[in-house]
């Protein structure tokens, strides 16, 4: 049995602030005076010194502690407004550098220039580094539209040698609302003879002028950075992709073939440059190139998908062979890979074994176990399968995408053991986690009309239609249904007849068009769509509405022949069986 995986869930962190200590002033009670005689008078009890004392509470105005918890609060809910209010009460009463930051940014952020001059002037004042400065003030500066302001500003950023200015320099231009005045600003400051020495912050100056337009800039950025670090295969690797986006296949190549001489092992490098092969039709070099060398786990997902591509089924035995022989940490990495390459070879006891082994933290967890229920239902455990199912809509509540393919799954299993009212429910619950998906709705469609429920059928497949008035497949279930009901036929005809148009040669749309004609009374015509469909087909459930109109025009033998077809090759169908029974009472 496949093992049972328990869901997954995450803990949202609490956001920090800047605490201010408050001090609780404790008094202790006075003890009482022993008794004196009764014959000599009481002497007026002296005053305690601090009887009188009024210690004094803030209103919430002034009270730190209360504004920053405010803020926080606000920033909680995207409440930038707020946020930026109750931090601006912060930094008057705080001497906390970086509340005044905060404050800054959060004005800034907002738009309010008033608050933020003030809120810069009083972080200055409080010590601020000229590094997180200048990113403000830069920031301003664009705001106003101020170019020139925000590349002094700038200029004093990246020359300040901060560990993070050229990365806080990209978020600045990232966020300008003006996105022209921040690609030229970019090219104007982010040269190749001003960037630092760290290949990172060239590709991300290469990328940045990419996202901004500047493809020009972001090119021979990209291609100074091969001449300033010639051992880097990162760099080798953006600029081929550079020049492939661009539509210089050859120079990509170049690049790549440079760089893999340069660096065979590179696992990256190897992938982008199979990758590019590969869009180029070339999968025979892709895979050489992948075969050797070292492999990840993403290595092997793009050489299975190139073998599959190619239907090369000898690689696909050779990648899975391979695989069964790595290394213990190897073999648990690809887990999934594995049982997908097991099933592919109709290794299925194979495959159940892997899926069973993909762990409860890697992302093909919930993958793992749907296509586990697949397999127990082919090998006759529908049980199982069920059992697996139940267990994940339990597991994957809170997760509803995933929710919903478990219940579908559930669903289409019910439907192959012909267990319709089990496959309505499934479907039910999963409509209501995923109100009008279109599949889902198909599905119940199919299900009630299967169940001999034509109306809740109908109406499941005219919400469809509502929803996907083009849909080819519902407008065939809707038409078929109503012509197997034998109500509505001009409708049906109509409905069935627009699916043909869209798909000619498709049997299913054949065999429900010969059906309404048969319905309508137009035998020969009913018999000619059906035999095509038949031919074309061999699906039991059209081998039997041929057999009963040939019988409705007389033809016993043929009709006998095509139900003997039927029975040898679905000899359970349900359909055949009450056919007969309804020809020979």
């Amino acid at each position: 049995m496949v093992s049972v995986r328990s869901g997954r869930c995450g803990f949202k962190q609490m956001r920090h602030f800047t605490a201010a200590a408050t001090l609780m002033l404790g008094l202790a009670a006075c003890a009482q005076a022993p008794l004196r005689p009764a014959a000599r008078p009481t002497p007026a009890a002296a005053p305690q010194p601090l009887a009188h004392m009024v210690v004094a509470t803030p209103d919430a105005d002034h009270d730190l502690l209360a504004q920053l918890m405010a803020g926080e609060m606000a920033l909680g809910r995207t409440d930038l407004k707020s946020a930026a209010l109750h931090y601006g009460k912060a930094m008057a009463i705080s001497n906390d550098p970086e509340v005044a930051e905060r404050a800054a940014m959060l004005a800034i952020a907002v738009h309010d220039d008033d608050a933020a001059s003030r809120a810069l002037a009083r972080w200055q004042s409080l010590g601020a580094k000229p590094a997180p400065m200048a990113q403000a003030r830069a920031q301003l500066a664009l705001d106003h539209g101020d170019t020139p302001e925000a590349q002094h500003q700038l200029q004093i950023l990246t020359d300040s040698h901060d560990k993070n200015a050229w990365r806080d320099f990209g978020q600045v231009l990232v966020a300008a609302r003006d996105q022209a005045q921040a690609a030229q600003l970019l090219e104007t400051l982010a040269t190749p003879q001003r960037l630092p020495a760290d290949p990172q912050a060239w590709l991300a100056m290469s990328e940045l002028g990419d996202k901004l337009g500047r493809h020009a800039y972001a090119q021979r950025v990209a291609d100074a950075a091969i001449v300033r670090f010639p051992g880097n295969a990162e760099v080798y690797v953006w600029s081929a992709q550079m020049k492939a986006g661009n539509g210089d296949t050859k120079g990509a190549f170049a690049l790549l073939q440079q760089a893999t001489a340069k660096s065979p092992d590179n696992v990256r490098l190897r992938l982008v440059y199979a990758s590019l092969l590969s869009q180029s039709g070339d999968d025979a070099a892709a895979m050489k190139l992948l075969d050797h060398g070292p492999q990840d786990a993403d290595t092997y997902q793009l050489r299975a998908a190139l073998a599959v591509h190619d239907k090369d089924s000898k690689a696909l035995s050779a990648l899975y062979r391979q695989l069964q022989q790595a290394a213990p940490g190897v073999r648990a990495q690809n887990a999934f890979l594995l049982g997908q390459l097991a099933e592919m070879q109709h290794r299925d006891a194979e495959a159940l074994a892997w899926y069973d082994q993909v762990g409860d933290d890697d992302p093909h967890a919930f993958d793992a176990d749907l296509r586990s229920a697949v397999l127990l239902q082919a090998q006759g455990k529908s049980t199982d399968a069920h059992e697996l199912l139940g267990q994940m809509e339990m597991d994957y509540l809170d997760q509803p995408n995933q929710l919903r393919q478990a219940w579908q799954l559930d669903a289409e299993i019910y439907m192959q053991e012909q267990n319709y009212p089990q496959a309505i429910s499934a479907f039910t619950r999963a409509l209501q986690v995923v109100p009008n998906d279109p599949g889902l709705l198909y599905g119940r469609g199919l299900a009630y009309a299967s169940a001999g429920q034509v109306d809740p059928a109908v109406r499941d497949f005219r919400s469809l239609l509502k929803l996907k008035p083009d849909d080819i497949d519902a407008s065939n279930a809707l038409g078929f249904t109503l012509a197997d009901a034998n109500r509505d036929l001009p409708e049906a005809e109509q409905l069935i007849g627009r699916a043909r148009a869209a798909r000619p040669n498709d049997p299913a749309i054949a065999d429900s068009w010969g059906w309404v004609q048969y319905r309508l009374g137009h035998l020969d015509q009913a018999v000619q769509s059906l035999r095509s469909a038949w031919q074309a087909g061999k699906d039991g459930d059209i081998g039997v509405h041929l057999g009963e109109v040939l019988w409705e025009q007389g033809d016993h033998r043929g009709a006998q022949q095509v139900f003997d077809a039927v029975r040898k090759l679905d000899p359970h169908n349900a359909s055949l069986q009450s056919t007969l029974k309804r020809l020979n009472p």
